[in-house]
């Protein structure tokens, strides 16, 4: 420093150095230091340091003290313990002494809350006062006092744990970070286990928290399924093995926390319930160890309610209690062999039970189908196959039930009979259509065979057919077939266009055109109609199956029809066709009958019977373009002629038709408005009629609602006065009511004091003679007596002592005869009598 004075004040202190001696001392205020010339201030001035009681301080290189007094070498210099460390609370303020330094800043002191520990690491092997190491470097422990935190040198804190607070329904999952032991169990590094208790936990330094575990809610109707993940002892007490399962219901606990080897299954296991109407089969059941039977089915039956062990499943889950109506089979069949009543039932063994009856199936048997009695009418019927002996029949027009060895069998038709069945085309104009209607197979097949056709059925195993003629019903036995028909149709005619199950037998039109040519090479196209019918003996079997001997009968007639009628057409001119074409198609159609010489009415097709009866000219069109154009003048010259005709015929009528309607209309317009004129007069009359009857109403309602108002408000005022009385009168009266209340309550409050006052005396009565009885009981009557007697013969005793003859006490408030006294103590008495008299005074 550039001066020699130093003031120093209160609390500073500075570091001076002994240039000659090499020695640094402290010089603390408040002081004036004169600096002399071999001394140097080498630190300072600094305040001293001060150390609140909530503060600490750590210091480096610590003075070694004696008696709370820095201890100094022979030099003078202070003897510090190089390389460690000090830590110093609250005390009165002190300098750093060459050599120390203060490291950080004066720091407050931490406190320990509630539900927190400070963990604490060893930075050094900590002793005892006995130098014993009570802890080594690098071990580490907690802190959970609460309170303030005093640091040691020997140790460091490296972190705070916070209490977990354990609800209701939860649990710690802690795991061990190292081997110890814990209230006398070993826990290993690694282990896992559960903490219940409720509450705030502190951990210990070798625990680690590593979850909440929530418990998991059970109820009557759900229940928990857990797994283990090793073997050991659950909550229960119940040793499980490892990869076992089980249950924890509601008769168990009603609330469960998983433990650290239970694994969770399944959360919800819902119970099974049962009604007294209903049943189970439960698959691979548990025994009462709780062992699975593998393979074996047992059978429950209701009312009963109960839960699914693990490995437990329902087969076909809740079923209903088998009931069978009057009309109703079981069809059954034994698993494995067993006895059934009187019945021994083998395996595979099939066999019926019929209503009416509730069945309930054991777990030998399985059911294979319910059957019902199938009911047909007349034209019903379902084909039965014995599975027994494989034949099929058909059962018709009865209701019918199946046996045990038999079964509904399916019958399969071609696709184009199974569209012709659903469409139910029998026209031979019509095609078949495709459709979504499935058919029953198992159902007789049957076809209505509409009125004037035939149908022909194929039996393929007998190898014969029957013709049906309609209208019938058909039914198919299990080996019939139908015969479909593939006809011509269109026009002109087409092969194949027409296919249905049902011949007609006519009489009908069938429809074709035909080209021809004449003789002069005029082409022509004919529109032509055939009269056809099939004509047979229908008792005679072998005429009948000629109609289906021919299968396209339609195409096959048409091409006959057109091929005559081309021969016939090519040996005549187009004027003579033109003018007798009619004749001239019916001779070549028809032919000439050798006998008369004349044209024949029919031809008859032996082959299938087919009539042909008539032919018809429907049209006739020439094919050349010239002919066409000449025949069109013409026939537009004619439809000339006759449209401008009938133009001028319905002109007139139009004019004629016109006026007499104008006529009609002014006739009209006068008529209506003469009723108009009329309607307006009786109008205006109603009108006047109206506003009198109005006018009365108005005047009539105005009056009487004045008079309804008026008694309305007298009948209320009557009311509100009736309601204010009867309100005073119950008003009173609750009045009265509450008064007499309160006395009888104040009434029976000092009476229940003074019961109380009474019973209160009477037991501290009662108490003061038993506790004077036991008091007498207790010292005993002897004992009393000598007491009684102790006093007055210890004042004889006394007395006699002292050589008295008698005595007087008196408090000088009463007056005494001391005549009298003075008489009785000179008399003639004797000592002895005195001191009885005195006794008995005294007593």
């Amino acid at each position: 420093m550039s001066t020699s004075v130093i003031r120093l004040k209160p609390n500073d202190y500075i570091h001076v150095l002994d240039n000659n001696k090499n020695v640094t001392r402290v010089i603390i205020g408040p002081t004036t230091y004169t600096k002399r010339e071999h001394e140097t201030v080498v630190e300072g001035p600094k305040r001293l340091i001060m150390i609140k009681q909530t503060c600490y301080a750590k210091i480096e290189n610590p003075v070694i003290t004696r008696d709370n007094n820095p201890v100094f070498d022979e030099h003078g210099n202070a003897r510090l313990r190089w390389g460690d460390q000090e830590i110093r609370f609250s005390r009165d303020p002190f300098p750093l002494y060459p050599g120390e330094q203060l490291i950080g800043d004066v720091t407050e002191l931490s406190v320990i809350p509630i539900s927190t520990a400070f963990k604490i690491r060893a930075v050094r092997d900590i002793f005892n006062e006995k130098e014993e190491i009570i802890r080594y470097a690098g071990e580490e422990w907690l802190i959970k006092e609460q309170g303030t935190y005093y640091p040691r040198i020997e140790e460091e804190k490296i972190g705070e744990i916070k209490a977990t607070v354990v609800k209701e329904n939860q649990a710690l999952r802690i795991k061990a970070l190292q081997d110890f032991i814990q209230e006398g169990k070993q826990r290993y590094a690694g282990e896992e286990w559960l903490y219940r208790e409720t509450g705030a936990y502190l951990p210990e330094i070798n625990e680690e928290i590593v979850g909440v575990v929530n418990a998991i809610t059970i109820t009557e109707t759900r229940a928990l399924q857990l797994r283990a993940t090793t073997t050991f002892v659950d909550f229960y007490g119940v040793t499980r093995k490892a990869g076992q399962e089980w249950l924890i219901t509601f008769n168990i606990a009603d609330s469960h926390i998983p433990d650290v080897y239970e694994e969770i299954v399944d959360q919800r296991v819902n119970i099974v319930s049962l009604n007294n109407r209903q049943y189970c089969v439960i698959l691979n059941p548990t025994d009462e160890n709780g062992k699975p039977r593998w393979g074996e089915r047992k059978l429950v039956k209701g009312e009963e309610a109960f839960f699914l062990k693990p490995g437990e499943r329902l087969e076909n889950n809740i079923q209903n209690i088998i009931v069978l109506g009057e009309d109703e089979t079981l069809l059954l069949k034994a698993r494995e062999s067993f006895v059934e009543g009187k019945d021994k039932r083998k395996a595979g063994d099939v066999w019926l039970i019929r209503g009416p009856c509730d069945y309930l199936p054991p777990v030998e048997v399985e059911v294979l189908k319910q059957r019902k009695i199938i009911p047909l009418d007349e034209g019903e019927g379902v084909y039965i196959r014995d599975n027994e002996t494989g034949q099929v029949r058909a059962e018709i027009g009865k209701s019918c039930m199946l046996k045990a060895n038999e079964d509904l069998w399916e019958k399969e038709l071609p696709d184009n009979v199974e569209e012709l069945l659903a469409n139910s085309n029998t026209g031979d104009e019509k095609k078949t259509q495709k459709t979504t209607t499935t058919r029953d197979k198992t159902r007789v097949v049957t076809y209505r065979a509409p009125f004037g056709t035939a149908v022909q059925v194929y039996d393929y195993k007998h190898k014969v057919s029957r013709i049906i003629f309609g209208p019938d019903l058909v039914i198919l036995q299990p080996d019939e077939e139908f015969t479909v028909l593939s006809l011509s149709g269109g026009v002109p005619k087409k092969e194949n266009e027409v296919t249905t199950l049902a011949l007609e037998l006519g009489p009908g039109n069938m429809s074709d055109k035909v080209e021809v040519e004449t003789s002069d090479h005029a082409r022509l196209r004919l529109l032509l109609s055939y009269k056809w019918k099939f004509e047979f003996d229908k008792k005679n079997e072998s005429e009948c199956s000629k109609i289906f001997s021919i299968g396209d009968y339609i195409g096959i007639a048409c091409r006959s029809m057109a091929s005559r009628i081309r021969a016939a057409v090519a040996s005549s001119p187009f004027e003579r066709f033109h003018k007798s074409s009619a004749d001239i198609i019916k001779l070549g159609v028809f032919g000439i009958d050798k006998e008369t010489g004349l044209t024949r009415e029919s031809v008859f097709f032996k082959s299938n019977n087919l009539l042909i009866a008539g032919v018809d000219v429907q049209a006739v069109e020439p094919i050349d373009q010239r002919t066409v154009d000449a025949l069109q003048k013409s026939v537009q010259l004619a439809i000339e002629i006759t449209t401008q005709s009938k133009e001028e015929t319905h002109r007139h009528l139009a004019r004629k038709k016109d006026q007499i309607a104008q006529g009609k209309l002014e006739r009209q317009k006068l008529i209506d408005e003469i009723e108009a004129e009329k309607k307006r007069t009786e109008l205006v009359r109603l009108k006047c009629s109206t506003e009198i009857v109005k006018r009365i109403g108005e005047l009539t309602s105005e009056a009487y609602a004045k008079f309804e108002s008026a008694k309305i408000e007298g009948k209320t005022l009557v009311e509100q006065s009736t309601h204010q009385a009867k309100a005073h009168i119950i008003q009173e009266e609750s009045s009265i009511e509450e008064e007499k209340l309160k006395q009888e309550q104040i009434r029976n409050h000092l009476k229940k004091l003074n019961d109380l006052e009474i019973e209160k005396a009477r037991e501290l009565s009662n108490i003061e003679c038993k506790k004077f009885e036991q008091i007498v009981e207790a010292i005993g009557c002897d004992t009393i007596e000598e007491m009684a007697k102790a006093g007055p013969e210890m004042q004889t005793k006394l007395l006699q002592g002292l050589g008295l003859q008698g005595f007087l006490i008196t408090d000088g408030n009463n007056p005494i005869n001391l005549f009298n006294t003075a008489n009785n103590l000179i008399g003639n008495v004797s000592g002895p009598k005195i001191e009885e008299n005195i006794k008995d005074e005294d007593f």
